[in-house]
């Protein structure tokens, strides 16, 4: 089948090169002509897994790029449009660009199309959609609108495209859940799964992918309301945590028994520093102003935004417990991106945590696998130290931050460590080890959730108010050893 996909962000470019995987016709479709250029030279300008591989296999056959909306528009049958819907000043999603592509759309369509919302819009936005596209001068009966919504996780998008948990598509009329419904079928008969050539997944649980069929509206509220329970349980694991952190319990062997429960499930029971990224902050956010406008009090979510926010104002409190004051101390910060996997830094809690430290005088020294270039943007060099790796951020520092979950830093030399910090302080958002081992290696171990794992031979220095863990250091088991 023709598709159009007009935006090529994360959702677009992503959904674009995916399409084509399946063996579809795509354009690609942005208005940055810079952006065009890098994509058609084999350039790839988001950090994603296995994306460099599907656009070096499609780009110039299946797969082309356009600056063009009409051009694309005349030449498919169907037309995704995945542009962005950033928070507005009133904490509404922001749909002028879904419009102004709409008004681009219209007067282009000649003939049968279906034009597709897949980006993330509240309810009743395909009703708003096919009103622009009539007044923009597209005929009554020649289109049809239809929900797709995306459910992609930044860092495994293209595996969550391929391999889904659902695919859900909301269609008012026939011909857009035929047309759709085609679309997909490479991934619904499974014939997708049976080629030797398809991307490898070897843990996906079905043979065919599973199609969710309803109304646009309820569609729409699919994915606002899965993100938003999302978001509930991540808030809901860090409530407990601090509950746990409190009494000396540990949150990682809570959850394991809440998560155990089938009706739970594991997912998304990481207590940490909270949520952030593109989608889960404004989401939420514009789902509990929908609810507003139905006239409903969704309270719920009103408590998931604030125990989102009062976790990044607790990690500070750790800091500033473990070091007293933070003017003049060096601080080394493992992690940019809001999440591992990912080049992403929108509405990052680690940049909003580096910007505290920065604004009470801390000297900052960072460190991520990929989300520096984007991160300097944002904190140029000079405000911060940009490091080369895990142990050059850790040079000489007061404290050791995680706050991000890259596996590498789940993966580090702790005995290295320990010789290049100037003092053993290690602060984790992420909960990437345990109190026990960390103590082991001879850390003060800072987490969330847990008690604070301390060394016996440093006991004295523990700071109050807080569960500890003591842990015998084994170095001073070898020393005693060895005077023996």
């Amino acid at each position: 089948m023709r598709i159009a996909v007009i935006g090529s962000g994360y959702v677009g470019l992503v959904s674009a090169a995916c399409f084509a995987e399946i063996g579809h016709e795509v354009i690609s479709v942005d208005n940055d002509g810079a952006k065009v250029e890098a994509l058609e030279r084999g350039e790839t300008p988001i950090h994603e897994h296995f994306l460099p591989e599907l656009l070096k296999r499609h780009r110039g056959d299946r797969l082309r790029f356009s600056t063009s909306v009409s051009h694309a528009v005349e030449e498919s049958e169907v037309v995704f449009i995945t542009v962005g819907t950033p928070q507005s000043e009133t904490g509404e999603a922001d749909l002028s660009f879904v419009e102004a592509v709409a008004r681009e759309i219209g007067p282009a369509i000649h003939g049968a199309k279906v034009i597709v919302e897949k980006s993330t819009v509240p309810v009743r936005t395909a009703e708003s959609l096919c009103r622009t596209l009539l007044l923009s001068g597209a005929k009554q009966g020649t289109f049809s609108v239809a929900s797709n919504p995306e459910f992609l996780r930044e860092g495994t998008a293209v595996t969550d495209f391929l391999f889904p948990d659902r695919i859900v598509v909301g269609a008012d009329d026939e011909l857009s859940a035929s047309l759709l419904t085609d679309i997909y079928r490479p991934l619904t008969s499974g014939a997708y799964y049976k080629r030797e050539d398809a991307i490898p997944y070897f843990s996906y649980p079905h043979s065919q992918a599973r199609i969710i069929l309803t109304d646009s509206k309820s569609a729409e509220l699919i994915k606002h309301a899965s993100n938003a329970f999302l978001a509930m349980k991540i808030s809901f694991v860090n409530a407990v945590a601090n509950i746990a952190e409190s009494v000396g319990a540990d949150i990682e062997q809570i959850a394991a028994g809440i998560g155990s429960d089938s009706r739970i499930g594991p997912k998304f029971l990481h207590a940490g520093i909270g949520y952030g990224g593109s989608c889960f902050p404004k989401d939420v956010q514009a789902f509990h102003l929908v609810a507003k406008h139905c006239n409903y009090d969704f309270g719920l979510l009103t408590e998931v935004m604030r125990i989102n926010s009062d976790q990044r104002r607790r990690f500070m409190k750790k800091v500033r417990t473990a070091l007293w004051t933070l003017r003049g101390k060096r601080l080394g910060v493992l992690g940019l991106a809001f999440k591992g996997g990912t080049d992403d830094i929108r509405e990052s809690p680690a940049i909003a945590i580096i910007e505290a430290l920065l604004n009470e005088g801390a000297e900052v020294r960072v460190y991520d696998p990929v989300a520096m270039p984007k991160t300097k943007a944002v904190l140029p060099e000079g405000d911060i130290a940009y490091a080369s790796d895990p142990y050059d951020a850790a040079i000489g520092c007061d404290a050791l931050l995680i706050v991000t979950e890259w596996k590498e830093f789940a993966d580090l030399d702790l005995e290295r460590l320990r010789t290049l910090v100037k003092h053993p302080i290690v602060i984790d958002g992420r909960n990437l080890y345990s109190p026990q081992s960390m103590a082991a290696a001879g850390f003060i171990y800072h987490s969330i959730g847990r008690a604070t794992g301390i060394p016996e031979d440093m006991s004295s220095v523990a700071t109050d108010g807080e569960a500890k863990l003591r842990i015998p250091d084994p170095r001073s088991a070898q020393a005693a050893t060895a005077s023996v």
